[in-house]
């Protein structure tokens, strides 16, 4: 395992460029397939290439506030406090390993946005409290968690696919979380990622030499606390220091962000989105920051880390555009649906979702790329709709492991690169596809 994890990691170390750089690459790869594999000239492929290039706006002003309000909630010093105790229970650096492995994947199962987070910020915190760990592997342990997140409570397709109104109801109906969720195959799947994971991440884990530790000006850079009052020369502040610094203010804002969070899960059930969990991060952070001033230098901290999602989503929605309106998608979804049959099916769409994933890493984007090929044959073949939903969400999950698009968040958080973490993240898409497989066709 240690082997496999070294060379892989050489070999993103020389080959895998910049993030950006790959989504550069990447778009150019999608433009010329589309020329080449569908009937669509240039000139449509960049119709197809602008008209999707801002669809995903939204989601990466969701996506940035993921980070920014996640990061300032975790520098507030109750949260900070609780973070250094648990990271306080490993006393070696193996224990470190497995305890930030297992501590992402189970935040990722209960959602993906606080899971992506809190374990950056929980690898950071053990890469300080443990002598001789390797930092760059700890955040590669927090993004390997991520892993299990589509068969968590916040996995996209299958919430998608449950809500009535959603592109496949009129194909597939609407498919419970009972067929998707909470079903044996997804029980197998999600304790085997639990349990398989730490003990991967174990044997791949750097030692002697090979150990890089936290680079000292991060923790500089961390003990920076955040001014919480404005110091002024006068004996008596005025209305705009005092409402700077007003915990009133802070309190208030806090008891109507809960007023909603309460309402919102009364009438909807407790049904969290990334919505909710921004609300709930700002909430919470500004809460437990006290005052105004002291959050709003949090957030400011934090928000230095949102440049690669800030320039990369429009990339990233230009080639799902190219992918979607050129029928591309399609294409590859058939050619794997075409050697099918009802037992290799869930595998093959599985296989399918995670070729697709490279250039559209998005459950939703997955959904409707997916979904009008996938659906209807499963229909055709007698295969449960549940499971060829789910193949679909576990092959985007799958290829994050080899896709950097995801880590941005995390690799903000640590101030790293994508080439720090992927070398260990391409040994774990490898390990983990034989669980994936073996849910699907066995169970």
């Amino acid at each position: 395992m240690k082997a496999l994890s070294n060379f892989f990691t050489a070999l993103v170390q020389r080959f895998l460029p910049d993030p950006f750089v790959f989504a550069l690459i990447l778009t150019l790869i999608l433009f010329v397939s589309g020329i080449v594999f569908t009937p669509h000239g240039p000139i449509e492929m960049v119709q197809f290439w602008g008209s999707g290039f801002w669809n995903l706006l939204a989601f990466a002003m969701q996506m940035s506030l993921v980070l920014v309000t996640g990061h300032a909630l975790a520098s507030s010093p109750l949260v900070k406090k609780w973070l250094v105790n648990i990271a306080l229970l490993a006393k070696t650096p193996a224990q470190g390993v497995i305890l930030v492995t297992l501590g992402a994947a189970m935040a990722c199962m209960i959602n993906w946005g606080f899971g992506l987070i809190v374990g950056a910020l929980f690898a950071k915190e053990v890469a300080k409290r443990v002598p001789g760990s390797d930092y760059r592997f700890l955040i590669a342990c927090a993004y390997i968690g991520f892993l299990t997140w589509h068969g968590g409570l916040s996995g996209s397709i299958p919430l998608v696919a449950a809500t009535p109104g959603n592109p496949m109801e009129k194909t597939a109906g609407l498919i419970p979380l009972s067929d998707t969720i909470f079903t044996g195959y997804n029980l197998f799947i999600t304790l085997a990622l639990l349990i398989v994971l730490p003990i991967m991440t174990r044997l791949m884990m750097p030692t002697g030499k090979e150990v890089v530790e936290i680079d000292p000006r991060l923790l500089a850079e961390d003990e920076m606390a955040p001014a919480t009052v404005v110091e002024t020369t006068s004996s008596k502040p005025t209305f705009a220091v005092r409402m700077e610094n007003s915990r009133f203010l802070s309190l208030t804002i806090a008891l109507l962000g809960y007023s909603y969070l309460i309402y919102y899960f009364a009438t909807n059930g407790f049904k969290m989105d990334i919505n909710t969990v921004n609300l709930l991060f700002f909430t919470t952070g500004i809460l437990l920051h006290r005052t105004p001033l002291s959050y709003m230098n949090a957030v400011s901290n934090a928000a230095k880390g949102t440049a690669g999602i800030v320039i990369q989503f429009p990339f990233y929605a230009g080639i799902q555009g190219m992918m979607e309106l050129s029928g591309l998608g399609g294409k590859l979804t058939n050619a794997f649906i075409s050697i099918s049959n009802e037992t290799t099916f869930p595998f093959l769409a599985f296989l399918s979702s995670g070729v697709v994933n490279f250039f559209v890493p998005s459950g939703g984007g997955h959904w409707v790329v997916q979904g009008p090929f996938i659906m209807p044959a499963a229909e055709q073949l007698g295969v449960d709709p549940g499971v060829a939903a789910m193949a679909i969400a576990y092959g985007e999950a799958w290829m994050n492991m080899a896709q950097p698009f995801w880590a941005l968040p995390a690799l903000a958080i640590a101030g790293l690169g994508a080439r720090d973490i992927m070398g260990y993240c391409v040994t774990t898409l490898i390990v983990s596809g034989f669980i994936f497989a073996i849910g699907l066709t066995f169970f």
